[in-house]
């Protein structure tokens, strides 16, 4: 489950994501038979975590969840590691303007970390929500960020993605993908057109830092039982006038880290 140099810290911490994947409170047999811990250290494991807090034991249910402890301190990490702070004062006005889904996420082990949504007036549903992780080859903000990672960073997240069919517009490959990216990098505009999820489209940039490289990516998202791309894409200008807003508020700040600029003395 995990390196054998991370020992009992890397068991456990991967132990913590297995519960959170269930996304619902858990039965220790289950955790057993869809793990490869031995019985008794997942038992010993468990325990370690509930009492430190990290997991809640449901007496009653005899379920694990995520404990309190964990929950500050995923808390505290988007504090202090996103741009979901700097970033919330712009999303609320683009929302209050437009009425629609808007989201905010970054790149996360080659996929999509959901940080913050607005609902649309109308909400819709779909998959993402803040704290989700997404597929990055057939979303919009995913390609977003995509298309402006520098050559050996992109080719290990297109290595990561699972190319997974999930519509019959979604990329299978990242040969058919990267000839996208090209045209999403000369555009700074990306666009979901269904590939994720039927009927759910978007138009998305990227936060870029003063280098080029991705921070993040906004989206603006509907359906098609409501809209079409061309009216999404006519909401571009919009959404890339605030995602330049909120580069240029995240480069007066050091996000932690952040490589330091060397002094004279260095």
């Amino acid at each position: 489950m995990d390196k054998p140099a991370d020992g009992t810290v890397g068991k456990a911490l991967t132990l913590l994501d297995a519960v959170a994947a269930y996304g619902r409170p858990v039965r220790f047999a289950e955790i057993l038979a869809d793990g490869e811990l031995p019985k008794a250290t997942l038992y010993r494991l468990l325990q370690t975590l509930v009492s430190q807090r990290m997991l809640a034991y449901d007496e009653t249910h005899h379920t694990y969840a995520l404990g309190a402890r964990l929950i500050r301190l995923a808390h505290a990490a988007w504090q202090q590691t996103t741009l979901a702070p700097l970033a919330r004062a712009h999303l609320d006005r683009l929302s209050e303007a437009i009425g629609e889904t808007v989201h905010l996420a970054k790149l996360d082990n080659g996929q999509v970390l959901y940080v913050d949504k607005r609902n649309a007036r109308r909400p819709i549903p779909m998959f993402s929500d803040a704290g989700k992780i997404g597929p990055a080859y057939c979303t919009g903000v995913g390609k977003a960020m995509l298309a402006h990672l520098e050559a050996p960073a992109l080719d290990k997240a297109l290595a990561q993605q699972s190319w997974y069919p999930h519509t019959p517009a979604t990329h299978v490959s990242p040969q058919s993908l990267r000839a996208e990216l090209g045209e999403i990098r000369a555009s700074g505009i990306a666009f979901d057109r269904e590939e994720h999820e039927p009927t759910i489209i978007c138009v998305a940039v990227p936060i870029l830092d003063e280098a080029g490289r991705p921070l993040g990516a906004m989206s603006v998202t509907s359906s098609t039982l409501r809209h079409s791309l061309a009216d999404l894409a006519a909401l571009a200008p919009r959404l890339s006038e605030t995602a330049g807003a909120i580069a240029r508020e995240a480069a007066a700040f050091t996000f932690p880290g952040a490589r330091r600029a060397p002094t004279h003395g260095d």
